[in-house]
Order: structure tokens, then C-alpha cells, then sequence
């Protein structure tokens, strides 16, 4: 039988290294971002000197090829960088600090050394800014669907359209967005690398979300911008490919942010029930309030070693398309849970903006949208069965 040490995840999942990078992002954000993350959330928007600054302390190479500008390190590296920006209490600001990890790996996958050289190393220095570019306002997740185009005119491409809900996208430099360049369907999609300072190319008013204040999202438009050739990623009308290969490890990082949100929450229900009274005693006092903390915590506890177990087997090149989606269902399923149950616990102060359960519970309800529904997720899983 194996021992009760040996069962302990974090002994499974993460070596010494791992504890001192969680350390030193801990200690950065608890200087850097939760003194002011309050202010951020209502301002809705963080500032751009965060960037440099955690480029320079080299948090957004992490998992990243030396090569391109990166850190190095495998996924539990990164998985430990989305758990302490988590610990900020904002998903916006994770998202939105993020926004580099779905837009650079297309380009660290299937750009050239030109395109990593120019569009890969200045972000994770933190001189840039990221976005991609794959939702369009009439298209949802209908992402085989795409409908903004790139027409081939000699040596560059014309981009007409518009993408939606895009996450860092009023501050955006650059834009990894995925057009048709070819037949209706999802062998006719590329990816172009666009800049902001592209003729023709034009950001809408932010838009105001339920949560996920501190991150700004955007619309963009297109007319007529000239994109030059040597900006396609890898080959033309195999964009597809790259989009379904890109959101496993959007699928991953969503399901960190959904087991932090429940952690989080859970948390601050434990101290909340330790400290608050009612009827003469604290509200941890009553069975029906143990109880209920005693179902919070199994959840998490459940949904996190499932996706850290999916998470070593990504790392260890085992294809997880199905797990991955299962752990992604799961993972917000219990972030739903968790957070309702710990408003209600909460009472009133729960609903009041001052407490932190009530920003999670906002933050929260994105997560089963973004990066594949969850209906979308079953229609994946139920075709791997």
C-alpha cells in the first residue's frame, strides 16, 4: 500500500523547482497586485507596466523554449504560474496578464524564426502585448465557421471582418487571428499574424462584462487591411489544425482557474463560518454549515487531482483531447457549486462587492463558456467514447 506520503500531490505533481517558482510568483503578486487589485477591478483595467515587469522577471517565459525568449520548464510550471496569478482574487488580471499564452503558441508551433524573432521574444519581455483573434459575433463556437477574410493580392493578404470577445484586445500590439482564406468550412482557415498599427485595422469600445473587470475585451475590426504574406502562420488553409491543438492548453489553464476560484472560495468560507455568529455561536458551530464544507471541499479536492493526473499524462505526450474536455466540464461544474454555496454562507455579505466571494463568483461564470462550452465539451467527449 502506498504510503500516505507518497499520496500527496503536490509531492506527485511538483518538484523543488516548482515550490520556488510558486514561491517567488506569490510573493510578486502579493507585493505587486493584491495591494491594488481592488482599485484595478473597478478602474477595469490593470496597468501595462505589469507587463515588462514580469517579463523582465522572466514570469511570462515560463514554459516557454529558451530559443524563443522563454524560461523553460514543463507544464506544472505553468500550471503553477496560473495558480498564483489566481491568487490575485481576479480572474480578469489572470486572463488579461495571460492573454500571451493562447495567442504565442501558434506561432512557437508553426511560425518561422523571423515571426519568433519579431512577434515571440518581444512579449515575453514583456515590450509587447498578445492577443488571438478566433471569436466573431456571429460565430460563437462555431469556430469551423469563420467568416473574416484574408485574400491573397501579391505579396500580402486583405483582411476584412471582425472578431469579438477578445481578451486583451484594446491593448493588443499584436493579434494571432485566425481568417478564411480558402473554401466555406474548417479546411479553409489560416492564421495572421496582425499589428495594431495596421491600416484598416480598428478596436471597438471595451466591452463591460459580469465579470473579469480587471481584464480589458474587446472587439476589432478589419477593412481592407493589408497584412503582408510573410505574417501567415505555418500553411495556408491548415489553421484549423493549429486552433484544435491550441485549446488543450486553453482547456487546462481554465480548469487552474476554475479549481482556484472553488479553492479560493471555499477559504474564505471556512474563515468566514469560523468567525461569523449567528444564534449565539459560529456559523461553523452548526452541522448543516460543516457539512456543507465538508461537500465544498470533496469537490475540490477531486477536481483538482484529476486535473493535475490529466495534466501529467499532457506532459508526458499522452493524447488527452477527451480528458482534458471531462476535466474542464467537471472543473467548472464545481467552481459553480463552490461559489454559490460560499455566497450563501456569506448571507448578505456575500452579495456585497467588498468581499472576495462575490468577485469569484462573478469571475466564475465565464469559464464554462470560454475556450469550448460546455455543451461543446460533451460533443467532443461523446464522439472519443
Amino acid at each position: 500500500m502506498a504510503s500516505t506520503k507518497n499520496s500527496i500531490s503536490a509531492q506527485e505533481y511538483f518538484t523543488k523547482e516548482h515550490q520556488q517558482l510558486r514561491m517567488a510568483l506569490r510573493d510578486v503578486i502579493k507585493k505587486e497586485v493584491l495591494p491594488n487589485i481592488n482599485e484595478w477591478e473597478e478602474s477595469g483595467a490593470f496597468p501595462v507596466s505589469l507587463y515588462p515587469l514580469f517579463g523582465e522577471l522572466g514570469f511570462l517565459g515560463i514554459g516557454y523554449p529558451e530559443e524563443v525568449g522563454g524560461t523553460g520548464g514543463d507544464i506544472f510550471d505553468t500550471v503553477v504560474a496560473n495558480e498564483e496569478l489566481m491568487r490575485s482574487g481576479s480572474g480578469g488580471f489572470a486572463a488579461g496578464i495571460g492573454s500571451l499564452n493562447i495567442a504565442l503558441p501558434p506561432i512557437i508551433k508553426k511560425g518561422t524564426d523571423e515571426q519568433k524573432e519579431r512577434f515571440v521574444k518581444p512579449v515575453l519581455q514583456g515590450k509587447r502585448i498578445a492577443a488571438l483573434g478566433i471569436t466573431e459575433p456571429g460565430g460563437g463556437s462555431d469556430v469551423a465557421n469563420i467568416q473574416t477574410t484574408a485574400v491573397k493580392d501579391g505579396d500580402s493578404y486583405i483582411v476584412n471582418g471582425a472578431k469579438t470577445f477578445i481578451t486583451s484586445g484594446a491593448r493588443a500590439d499584436q493579434l494571432t487571428c485566425a481568417v478564411r482564406t480558402g473554401d466555406p468550412g474548417a479546411h479553409g482557415i489560416s492564421f495572421l499574424l496582425i499589428e495594431k498599427d495596421t491600416p484598416g485595422y480598428s478596436v471597438g469600445k471595451s466591452l463591460k462584462k459580469t465579470g473579469w473587470w480587471a481584464s480589458d475585451t474587446a472587439e476589432i475590426f478589419f477593412d481592407n487591411c493589408r497584412v503582408p504574406a510573410p505574417n501567415l502562420i505555418g500553411e495556408e488553409n491548415m489553421g484549423f489544425y493549429t486552433i484544435m491543438e491550441n485549446f488543450q492548453m486553453e482547456r487546462l489553464q481554465l480548469c487552474i482557474m476554475a479549481n482556484m476560484t472553488a479553492e479560493m472560495a471555499l477559504e474564505e468560507a471556512q474563515k468566514y463560518t469560523k468567525e461569523r455568529k449567528a444564534f449565539g455561536k459560529p456559523l461553523k458551530g452548526f452541522q448543516v454549515t460543516r457539512h456543507k464544507l465538508v461537500d465544498m471541499a470533496t469537490l475540490v479536492e477531486v477536481s483538482r487531482e484529476y486535473t493535475y493526473r490529466v495534466a501529467a499524462k499532457m506532459n508526458a505526450g499522452i493524447d488527452q483531447v477527451k480528458e482534458i474536455s471531462m476535466a474542464k466540464n467537471f472543473a467548472c461544474s464545481v467552481s459553480d457549486r463552490v461559489t454559490y454555496d460560499a455566497v450563501q454562507l456569506f448571507g448578505g455579505y456575500g452579495y456585497m462587492r467588498e468581499y472576495l466571494v462575490e468577485r469569484l463568483y462573478r469571475d466564475n461564470r465565464i469559464l464554462s463558456i470560454g475556450g469550448g462550452t460546455t455543451e461543446i465539451m460533451k460533443e467532443i467527449i461523446s464522439k472519443l467514447m
